[in-house]
Parts: C-alpha cells; structure tokens; sequence
C-alpha cells in the first residue's frame, strides 16, 4: 500500500447503543450517543482543525483551535469536548471561528522555530497542517520577545529526541503517558508561559526517568517535538504494509512505514486487536537486529566444529544437508535425527517444519521452545477444560473485578497488555499477586495491589491447594455452575481433599511462608469479588508441578464460576510470539496438529492422505531424550529452526555434550547463535520483515505476517524448509505462504475457517474458527467446556526435588526483563543494551551483608549443576533466602546453573528453583573462559580464495 496516515477522528468513539441525528455544516448526520460533534463530523468526512485532540486519547480542550458554533448557544464551545445532542445545528466554519482559530495559531506560531524545510517532521507535521487549514500567512506578533527557542534538545534516548523548542504545551505526551502506557513519566511542569514537559524531577532526562520508552508519546506528538531519530535519518516514509511484531505473546499489529526498502519506523496500529494502537520499546523501536553487521546471510557448512565456516550455495548447503541426514539414518537408524521447531517462526514454517520430520525423516522426532516454557499449559488445559490454550481474548480484562496473576511479570514480559491490565486497575479493580518477588505491577503510579503473597518458589500448588481450601470451607465455591457444568462427583472428591486440615494455609504456611490470614483474604476476595480472572506465566509452568499448577488453578476458577464469560479465565501469558502457534501446528512429538495424539489413526489418516506417506504412530523424542539419546549415541543429527536450545535450555553442560555428540547439527537462524558452536550446516534465516504468514498470540489469535522487503538472505524461512525438504525428494511445490494455510485448515479442525483471504478482510481470527464459529472464537467455554464436563484434579502438593542445604542455601529464580527478550539474540543487536547491557544478580540486603556484598559487585553463583559470575544487585524486591537473575546474556551462562528437575508430565524444565550458594568473585568463571573461547573459535567465517 502507499503511505496514507491512519485517520485520526479527534476523540475516542462511543460504545453506546443508543443513537443521535444532529445536522452538521447543513448535512444531517446519526451517530452513538456520547460522540463528540468533533468525531461526529470527522465521521461525516469534515475535518475540524485541532492539536490537542486525537482518538487514542480522551478529551482535554486546551488548544482552543476546533472551535465550532451551535445554535441556540453563546460562544464557540470547544468540539472535543461537546458531546452531541438530538436536533443540534453545528457550524464548522464561518468568519468568526476563521479570525479565532487565526488568532490562536499566531500564538503558537509566534513561539514556534521556523526551520519547517529542515525539521525531521517537515510534510508530516499537524502544527504545519493545521497552520495551513485555519489559513495563517502571517504573524502579527512578530518573534523579538520571550520565546522557547533557543530550549537545549534531550538526546539522551538512543531512539528519539525530545526538543522543547518546538513543544506547543498541548499535554499529549503526558496524556499518552498516563492514559495508555500507565506510567505517568511525564508531566506538564510550571504554568503559564513557564510550562514545559518534565521527565521526572529537574535533573533527570528521557533516559534516566521513569520512561519506559513505549513510543506512545512520541506517537501522540504533533509536532516534532518528540521525534524517531530513524525520520531525521532517512526522511519521511513513502509507504507503509500492516504486519505483526515478532517479540512476545501479545501480538501488536503495527504498521511498517516504509522509504524504499529501508524500514523508517514500526507505528502501532490503531485497529490492531490484540494492542489497540499501543507498543512497547521491543516492538516499536528494537527491530534494528534485521540489518546488523553480525547477521548471516549466506548458508555455510563445515566438516567438524574445530574448522572455520565456508560459505556455499544453497543448492550446495541443501543437498550436503540432506545427504548428511541420509548417511546417519542409513547408518544409526530412522530414529536417529530429529528437528526443532521455532515459536519464533510463522504458522505456516513451523507447520512445515514438523511435516518435513514426520514425511521427511520419517519419525516423530520433533519438538519445539514450548517444551520448555508452556507445555505444563497444554497437558493442564486440555486435561481439565479440553483445550490447550486461554480461555479470553485481551479486551476482557476491561470487564474484570478481580485481577489475580501468579507467575508472570507482564510489565516486563508482556508490556502493552500490561498497560490495559493497569488501566483496569486504576478503574477499580483489584489485585492479587502470587510471587516470589515483587515486581512491578504489585505497586506503582496508582496501582497498588490488594494482596500480595510472596511465596517460596516451588510451592505454587501449595498456595493454590490453600486458596481453594478457603473457598471450600468457607462456603464460597459456585456449587450451582459446578453442578451444571462439572463433574460433580470428581468435584466432590477434589472438595473434599482441599478440605483437609492440613491444606489450611495455617498448616501449609511452614511450606509456602505466606502468612496465612493474608492468604485468606485473597482466597475471599477473588471468590467474591465478582468477575475474577487468572492471568499467569512462566512462573507456574517451569516447575516440576507445572502442569499440577495450570491444573489447580482450573480447578479454582471452576470451582467459582469464573469460566465462560467476560472478566474471568485461565489466561497463560505465552512468552514468544508464537508460541501458542508452534503449539498449534502439531510441533510436539505425540501430537499432530490441532493437538491429536499420533496413535490416532483416524487423525494419521487425514495427514497419509494428504502428504502420501505412512506417518508412525509411535510418539517421538522431546529434546531432553534427543539430548540424552545424543550422548548414549543413538541420535546422531538434529534440525533447529530459530531456537537456540544450548542458552535457552537448562544444564548448559548437557546440552553441549549432546550437541557434540552429533555428527550434523542444522542450524537454521538470523545469527550465529550459541547452538551454532556445535553446528556443521548454517542456513541463513529470514525476519518477520521479510515474509508472509501468521503467528498466534496467547489469546489464539491468528494474524498475518506481511511482507514489507526483500528477503536478504534471498529465502523466506518457509522457502528454506521446502528446500531441504525437496533435496530429501520430498517433491513439495509451494509457491506462497496462503497455500500452507490452507492445507493446515484442511488437516486442522479448529483452522477451518481460516484463510489469507479471511484474514485480510477481518484483520485477524481466534480459533476455534470452523462452521460452529465461522468468525472465530473470543472467549471459550460459554455454553460448555470443549471436553464436556469440567474435569477437577487433585493436585496434592509434592516437594520438588531440588533441595537447599548447608552448601547450597538459596534459592534461584529467573525471569525476564523489559528492554530485553529471550535469549537475547534480537535485542542484544538493537540499542536496546542502554537498559540491560548484563544479566544482574538480585540478592536481599540481608544475604548480601551475610556474604560480605555490596551492590555492583562479582559474585560467584554456583549450583549442584555449575557456576557462572555477575554482578550483583542488592534489592528488598526478593525476599531473604531467595536470588534473582535473567538469562539474556549468553556471557552470563545463567542457565549453567539450572538442573535438569522437569514438570513431571511435560518435561518442561524447572528454571524457577534452583538451590545454589552465592560468593564474592574476582571474575568469569572457567567454564565462562572456555565458553568464550569455544565461541570465538567456532564462529570463522573462511575469507574467500582471490581471484
């Protein structure tokens, strides 16, 4: 598409039924009731001049230019904030608004730089615009006197400036600041003349303020004021394609905006469903990964890992791939290869990926990240409810009362629902955080939470098991839904094993150390606090009781009556971008497609009907057994699509003795990343700015991929994958992504009725979408759980095996921060490092006077598994007993610490508990020493011969 604005209509819309009739500038026009006569008439293609308004924000009245005149009133009210009225007569324009709205912009222009052919913003600019739609051609008051022009330019944030030169005091930034992202950052200093925009207190600037660099600011600026360095840089954009971000689960549709092929700037899309026009600093500004220095855009290959990469064709790298994994299977056996599917990916290349294992290799050795972040949620769900995903999409949250969220920090991992949950919030609702630590959303601007029980890692179903002890015995479950809608009798016996004494939390508190008449109360409050819903995240799956974990809290929001509807659920908060994708499209080594076991005949026949081949019905390896079988020396080569399992993975030792072990690694990815050491094949990897497809967020919301440029390795991913598919003799002849769609909505029930056509036109889909839900499904479970009855399952509380002791005295947790994702691969190679440059270790003051620590020193973190060094950073946000680290640095090595305890069902790791000691340091641990020079050797790149 060419470059148009998205339209801006001034003020928010109406939600209400009831509709008005009003004549505007002598046109009769009907709009909801509520409406502003500014919106109303920029509805009816009349565009009212304004600076202070814009849609995304609410009503605020200071600029004093979108004056209008209504009849039978005095004076020239403001239209953004009149709201319309049956039978009204507005006039837009006429000789007295002319000379007012003139007036005004003097004003503003009189105090304005006029550098409008050099400004960043020149031809995109609404000061500009509305200077020229009120006719202003001249400035009486003349620009000798006071001014703000000579204001010093912040630029200290390494994506925009804020100049206050060019500021015009209309309070955008701060309203944006405060109404959508929810920080409250910024405020409107001073009055009068004297006002101007302050990032926090007189000494601090963009960068060391509470700015959360969201964008929404500088998005709501209109002027240059606040202003992309990337517009200065290129220009203005001449083109822009609507696509969806590639970071977390949320899912932001954005808008690419576009000069050539060079990528200007990623704008949040109004319309977008799952982020209403909002981002956060990964999305919106972190995309600089796609043409770093570091990227690898030509596939290689190697005999050994000990000699430098030689770049080939990729006639060359596929054939030699496929031979590779021919030799081994004609040597050790069909089952020794296997391959790894990305959350990272699209529907259609991940969906690809497992078929070009089961057609292909001819096994089901496929896995996928989800293994080890939120299968737990897979098993729990389809155990309890009947499907493996969230019950909600993200707009219900607007309609809860309670808010309870356990295991997840969404500030820091899931930023722009984070946003809205805070909206809800600061509208009333209230909260309960189950933590080990307290982030950020237990207490900030406005927010404060009702309850916070901040337990010990590892007891998760302990504190669950107490919470519906409460409910239990104190009356408080919905026993009519419960009848209705459950199994009554496994009900009645799950009531009965929460009813025990010794599920009190007052028996339980020795184990949880949360003290018991705190957890009472959150018990009561989310059973009857009215709409309650359950958000959670990794801290409840990476645990070896995660899938006991998802299954307690399904049996706590059954049990009161909070499924079904708006403002309730189980909502996991899914890590990557599409995890809830690769999860979908059959990415586990048991199931196919729309999560139907391989044992299924009925299922397998659909698939051998369609591919032409026989598929086994045996389940396959998940990574941990490909690992173990590659040192026992029965799996010999491994296929990994986007995911780099040696950082990502726990017990980093194992992992690299695994992938050693193997005689051919393929590594299919942008950079060459930490599992590359050990890789013999390189196949360049394609960015979500260079395809076609859909990721599924968490809320199974299926949207498109857009292409916005050439591809610069020269293949879309999915392209990759059917070119080692056809060197295997494969024979697929695929020609575009939307012909993958359709033949995942040909094998997969809940996909039936999507397609690229669909999407297009709706934007996006959430699944199930078939003939029951032919526009898709918002929330589930309405009229009935997917399985039937609700099934409740004990889940007794059983002690990990990952014990502290006298060496071994702390305990370890991990998670994620804001500025950085994942593994760190994509931020790490963006500005983004200003924020995090290092993984940190977070200790208590008292554990860091007890071993002679003071913030900013090296530590050694040592476990039973390993140790690394960091740095350490002494805070009261963990509780005594407990540390904390991310794992986005692989110089960190963090996950050498973690063991190899996993979820009893899932094998999902257990990152969130790790026992270990903490010492002083003098610097890198040896196994960091040898890592770095592993790496250093693996990643030669052999110079090309002269001519």
């Amino acid at each position: 598409m060419g470059y148009e604005p998205q339209a801006d209509f001034g003020t928010p819309a109406s939600d209400a039924i009831a509709s008005v009739t009003l004549n505007i500038d002598g046109r009769e026009t009907t709009v909801p009731a509520g409406t502003t006569v500014m919106r109303a008439a920029a509805e009816m293609g009349t565009s009212i001049p304004k600076l202070c308004a814009t849609d995304s924000l609410k009503q605020f009245g200071s600029c004093r230019l979108c004056l209008v005149e209504i009849d039978g009133r005095r004076g020239t009210p403001a239209s953004c904030t009149t709201p319309v009225e049956p039978g009204m007569v507005v006039r837009t324009q006429s000789p007295t608004l002319h000379k007012l709205r003139k007036g005004v912009m003097e004003l503003y222009i009189s105090d304005h730089p006029l550098d409008c052919l050099t400004c960043p913003a020149n031809g995109d600019c609404e000061l500009q615009d509305q200077a020229g739609a009120v006719g202003l051609r001249e400035v009486r008051y003349g620009y000798a006197g006071e001014n703000h022009l000579e204001s010093a330019k912040d630029q200290s944030n390494p994506y925009f400036d804020f100049d206050p030169s060019k500021c015009i005091a209309c309070s955008r930034c701060v309203r944006a600041c405060d109404e959508v992202q929810g920080t409250l950052a910024l405020t409107m200093d001073g009055r009068g003349f004297a006002s101007k925009i302050s990032a926090g207190t007189a000494a601090d600037d963009f960068l060391s303020s509470e700015c959360v660099s969201c964008g929404a600011c500088v998005q709501a600026c209109p002027t240059s004021t606040l202003q992309e360095r990337k517009v200065a840089e290129i220009g203005t954009p001449d083109r822009s394609v609507v696509t969806t971000c590639a970071y977390c689960g949320v899912g932001c549709t954005f808008r690419a905006e576009m000069r050539g092929e060079q990528l200007v700037r990623m704008v949040p899309w109004k319309d977008g469903k799952a982020n209403r026009g909002h981002s956060c600093v990964k999305g919106r500004f972190a995309w600089g990964y796609a043409n770093h220095q570091e990227r690898i855009l030509n596939p290689m290959i190697r005999e050994s890992i000990d000699q430098p990469w030689r770049e080939v064709s990729w006639e060359e790298a596929f054939t030699h791939a496929a031979s590779e994994i021919r030799r081994i299977q004609a040597k050790y056996g069909r089952e020794s290869v296997g391959g790894i599917t990305s959350s990272r990916c699209t529907n259609e290349e991940t969906f690809l990926v497992q078929k070009l294992i089961r057609a292909g290799f001819g096994n089901n050795n496929v896995d996928t990240c989800a293994r080890v972040c939120h299968s737990p949620t897979g098993y729990g769900l389809k155990t309890t409810f009947g499907t493996s995903a969230g019950t909600q999409d993200f707009d219900s949250v607007m309609q809860a009362d309670v808010i309870l969220i356990i295991g997840a920090n969404p500030t820091d991992g899931h930023p722009v629902f984070a946003s809205r949950m805070k909206r809800r919030l600061r509208q009333g609702a209230k909260l309960i955080v189950i933590d080990p630590r307290r982030t950020d959303i237990v207490r900030s601007p406005h927010i404060e939470a009702a309850h916070h029980l901040a337990l010990r890692p590892g007891t998760n179903v302990a504190v669950l098991t107490a919470m519906a002890h409460v409910i239990v015995t104190e009356g408080l479950a919905a026993e009519a839904f419960v009848r209705e809608r459950c199994d009554w009798d496994e009900y009645s016996h799950w009531a009965e094993f929460v009813s025990q004494s010794r599920n009190s939390p007052e028996a339980l508190e020795p184990v949880t150390m949360v003290n018991p008449a705190e957890l009472r109360e959150a018990a009561r409050l989310y059973a009857t606090g009215g709409n309650a819903a359950i958000y959670y995240g990794l801290g409840v799956t990476e645990h070896s009781q995660g899938s006991s974990t998802v299954m307690a809290i399904a049996n706590l929001a059954m049990a009161t009556g909070n499924i079904g509807r708006e403002g309730v659920g189980v909502n996991p908060l899914r890590g990557q971008n599409n995890v809830q994708g690769a999860c979908d499209m059959g990415s586990f080594p048991h199931e196919l497609s729309g999560y139907r076991h391989v044992s299924d005949a009925s299922a397998r026949a659909l698939f051998e009907s369609e591919w032409g081949v026989a598929i086994d019905p045996e389940p396959g390896l998940r990574i941990p057994n490909m690992l173990d079988a590659a040192v026992e020396g029965t799996f010999k080569a491994l296929y990994v699509q986007g995911e780099d399992i040696l950082q990502s993975d726990p017990n980093t030792k194992h992992v690299s003795a695994g992938l050693a072990a193997m005689e051919c690694v393929i590594v299919h990815d942008l950079f060459l990343n930490e599992t590359a050491n050990y890789a013999h094949i390189f196949l360049p990897g394609s960015t979500f700015l260079e395809k076609d497809g859909t990721f599924t967020n968490a809320e199974r919301r299926i949207q498109p991929v857009r292409k916005v440029m050439t591809p610069m390795n020269g293949l879309a991913d999915w392209e990759v994958t059917q070119g080692l598919a056809n060197a295997l003799g494969l024979d697929w002849n695929y020609n575009h992504p939307s012909q993958i769609m359709d033949e995942i909505a040909r094998l997969t029930p809940s996909f039936t009725g999507v397609s690229f056509e669909r999407l297009d036109a709706m934007g996006s889909i959430q699944w199930p979408a078939n003939e029951a839900a032919p526009d898709g499904t918002p929330v589930m479970h309405i009229q009935g759980f997917v399985r039937g009855k609700g099934k409740f399952v004990v889940t007794d509380y059983i002690p990990t095996d990952e014990k502290t002791g006298p060496r071994f005295p702390l305990l370890l947790t991990t998670g994620r921060i804001l500025s950085q994702y994942n593994v760190g691969a994509q931020t790490r190679r963006t500005d983004n490092v200003v924020w995090h440059a290092e993984d940190v270790l977070e200790i208590h003051p008292i554990d860091a006077e007890d071993r002679g620590l003071r913030d900013g020193d090296w530590a050694r973190l040592a476990s039973r598994a390993g140790e690394t060094t960091l740095r350490i950073l002494v805070t009261d946000r963990v509780a005594p007993g407990v540390v904390y680290t991310t794992f986005h640095h692989p110089t960190t090595q963090a996950n050498v610490i973690t063991t190899d305890y996993s979820d009893w069902a899932t094998n999902c790791p257990e990152y969130k508990v790790t026992a270990v000691q903490v010492a002083a340091s003098n610097g890198p641990s040896d196994w960091q020493e040898s890592y770095e020079a592993l790496s250093h050797r693996s990643r030669r790149i052999e110079a090309e011969a002269a001519e």
